[in-house]
């Protein structure tokens, strides 16, 4: 029988004998999101005058990275993320920090076929090892193609990870992993929704209507999601299903109240399948070794045939901006980089070509600047260097607090037209003017 304990206490190291292993000039991975190697990237930071030119790649961290912190004009490390969180967008202000293009389904494939550069290192916050050798990443979506393809693979055990039953790709074996630190110092990190405003509400409970019993679901994060999910559950809404890259805390209320059964799906039946899951202690607790969830890797939950697979599959996204031709900006204000694109298109259109599916866009129809002015998301055009993430050939269903429009099928001037009744009353007078002076509305309508 094969003594694992005994290979785990070979392999064991410091955090400090770990980032040792880290030289000048390499490629250096962080796992994604809750696996963000917390204690090696605080040892790693306390090498920032020794190394020179290392790149380090992150997925949405959920802490301010330290090797950002300590070299923040980015003169030894050349730091990326795939996609920003709170901590990072900030540096990506100051111009130490870069955003990787992609779509998050794309993700395992990139590293796998060598697009992204391969890592020199890789460093995974993982569970606990179990009885059969096996480390789970807490996070499936791209970590494991990340370790198969590092030349040295570090896991970074920590006590707090929920254990994701997969699916598949949500574990790596001790025989895949070069070293193991320990890290008794840092928990896992929560992200705690806000409560939602009247306007998410407002928003929410369009949605909500527009989610039929048997729906198979795909929400984001934050507190308009969770208003959808408290909605359906106040509805006692029939047999929902989860085919999403997030399992959110509005999922596991659904869950425990049996308005998600997923028995109902196409296909997974019973499960509910995700490649993230986000939230608080309470959402990691829940999720733990729990049979219910099925923790996929980024290229089967956000393969866009593989989502349209699912009969009546509902996917809500936010966004920042829409313009009157219907191009959607949820990622950048003109060129500030806010966040990422995620995996939003692949959700649009898989939920689009499923048979009974609906693609949901959300925005707020207004928003205030910096000078405190109240501002339109609904716009004629979007501003010089703001980032199209859904194309307007994709966009179907808009909602805001003031309606719900479908675009598709529909010519610019209808799509406009559609558009501007559902932006604020304030600016729909200006908005209508200014898509006539362009001839986006001809003058004859």
């Amino acid at each position: 029988m094969v003594d694992y304990q005994k290979q785990y206490r070979e392999k064991l190291i410091s955090a400090e004998a770990a980032v040792g292993l880290v030289k000048s000039g390499m490629w250096v991975d962080y796992g994604a999101m809750l696996s963000f190697p917390s204690l090696i990237d605080e040892e790693l930071a306390k090498r920032t005058h020794e190394l020179e030119r290392v790149k380090v790649r992150s997925c949405y961290p959920m802490k301010e990275p330290e090797t950002l912190k300590i070299d923040n004009m980015g003169e030894h490390f050349i730091y990326n993320d795939w996609h920003f969180s709170y901590f990072t967008r900030g540096y990506h202000d100051t111009g130490c920090c870069s955003y990787v293009p992609y779509n998050l389904g794309e993700g395992p494939v990139l590293y796998r076929s060598l697009s992204a550069h391969k890592p020199d290192m890789a460093f995974m916050e993982v569970t606990p090892m179990n009885g059969q050798g096996f480390f789970n990443f807490g996070t499936v979506e791209k970590n494991k193609a990340i370790c198969d393809v590092a030349e040295t693979v570090v896991v970074e055990v920590n006590q707090s990870m929920p254990w994701i039953l997969g699916g598949y790709d949500e574990c790596i074996h001790i025989s895949q992993v070069d070293c193991i630190v320990e890290n008794n110092k840092f928990g896992i990190y929560e992200l705690l929704s806000s409560e939602p405003t009247e306007v998410d509400s407002l928003i929410a409970k369009r949605v909500a209507e527009l989610i039929e019993d048997e729906s198979t679901i795909q929400l984001g994060i934050g507190s308009l999601p969770n208003e959808v999910g408290r909605l359906l559950v106040e509805r006692g809404a029939k047999d929902l299903g989860v085919h999403t890259e997030v399992f959110t805390e509005s999922m596991m209320d659904m869950l425990e109240a049996g308005v998600i059964t997923n028995r109902k799906k196409s296909f997974n039946h019973g499960k509910a399948v995700c490649s993230i899951v986000v939230g608080s202690r309470k959402l990691y607790d829940f999720v733990d070794r729990n049979s219910m969830i099925a923790g996929f890797p980024s290229d089967y939950t956000n393969n866009p045939h593989i989502i349209a697979q699912n009969r009546q599959q509902v996917s809500v996204n936010s966004a920042m901006e829409i313009d009157l031709q219907g191009q959607v900006s949820s990622e950048s204000y003109g060129y500030r980089h806010i966040s990422g694109s995620g995996g939003q298109l692949e959700f649009i259109r898989g939920a689009y070509a499923s048979s009974g599916g609906k693609a949901i866009i959300c925005l707020p129809s207004t928003y205030k600047d910096n000078g405190g002015r109240v501002r339109s998301r609904i716009v004629v055009g979007l501003s010089p260097g703001t980032i199209v993430t859904v194309p307007r050939t994709d966009v179907s269903r808009v909602v805001t607090e003031f309606g719900v429009v479908n675009l598709k099928g529909k010519a610019v001037w209808e799509r406009a037209k559609a558009l501007i009744s559902i932006a604020h009353p304030d600016f729909r007078d200006e908005l209508e003017e200014q898509a006539k002076r362009l001839n986006i509305i001809p003058k004859g309508m």
